[in-house]
């Protein structure tokens, strides 16, 4: 099924960014993901305008600065070698800030952003304070890097970092398991139960002795928004927008652990990560604390605080 919410790779390439999803490409009003690529000693400089931006580096390492009328905030980040070998440390950067990401090494690092209207302060993200928590179990077990998470449903989990608008985690899910199960949506305004947040997709795999991965992705139409509709096979560094609908499963076929980077934004007054469950398969929860997570996982977890 083609869509035009499934973006291969190179096909959301804009200017410098290997991918460049802004609310303009998108056609919606608030999320942002630009996947930037520098070889050693390369440097990219860019304006945050109306955005707030976390930066992640995805391989490599790297230094950001931001410059605003508040002066000049500078971070090392000393990244990982892949998506799949660590968790990472990050750079938060307000908007109206002159920006400046910088890698001796070289490397590749996701600029995940929202359209906001208050300016926090420029901020470093450590490693060790990002919670890595598993979610599901059996072949719906799935591990989750909480570095840019909100509150849930039932409030504040203890995973949150200060952001405006923007909510940003990362998901790994082992061979042949299934994530973004089962599969919910949040494109409707329900004080409390669910909140309204437009979302992209950014994938990588795990090569197996050369041989690439892939995996599936499904949204389903909810009966709202623009009835998106997708079935894509997705590969390395592909792109899916959910604009509205119900999202999942994600699918990782056997032999390839999957990973995908959610940023998500959107109007909600409130900074909240609100779903509701498919009212087909909301049951599957209520199977998981009777099953074992699956051993694979974590890949790992977060370094101990210095």
């Amino acid at each position: 099924m083609n869509s035009p919410f499934h973006l291969p790779a190179g096909k959301a390439l804009g200017g410098p960014y290997a991918v460049d999803v802004s609310p303009e490409t998108a056609g919606w009003g608030f999320a942002d993901l630009r996947v930037l690529e520098l070889p050693p000693g390369g440097s990219h400089t860019f304006d945050t305008d109306e955005s707030e931006w976390i930066v992640l580096p995805l391989s490599g390492g790297c230094t950001v600065t931001a410059v605003d009328e508040f002066g000049r905030d500078t971070f090392r980040l000393d990244g990982r070698d892949s998506v799949f070998a660590a968790v990472t440390d990050f750079a938060y950067v307000p908007r109206d800030a002159r920006t400046t990401v910088t890698s001796a090494g070289g490397g590749r690092f996701a600029l995940t952003g929202a359209r906001c209207t208050r300016r926090l302060p420029a901020r470093h993200g450590p490693a060790s304070g990002v919670p890595v928590e598993l979610r599901g179990t059996g072949n719906c077990s799935r591990q989750v890097n909480n570095f840019g998470a909100a509150a849930r449903a039932g409030g504040a989990d203890g995973h949150g970092f200060e952001c405006d608008r923007l909510i940003a985690v990362e998901v790994i899910t082992p061979g042949g398991n299934w994530s973004s199960f089962p599969p919910h949506k949040h494109d409707e305004h329900r004080p409390g139960e669910e909140s309204v947040l437009e979302e992209i997709y950014y994938f990588e795999f795990e090569a197996h002795d050369g041989t690439p991965g892939l995996g599936y992705q499904r949204v389903s139409p909810s009966g709202r928004g623009r009835g998106t509709d997708v079935l894509a096979e997705v590969r390395d560094k592909d792109v899916v927008l959910v604009p509205d609908g119900w999202h999942g499963p994600s699918m990782a076929v056997p032999g390839h652990h999957m990973y995908y980077l959610n940023v998500m934004a959107g109007p909600e007054p409130e900074r909240a990560w609100l779903i509701r469950d498919h009212p087909d398969h909301a049951w599957i929860r209520d199977t998981w604390p009777d099953r074992p997570v699956d051993p694979r996982l974590p890949l790992y977890t977060a370094p101990e605080r210095p």
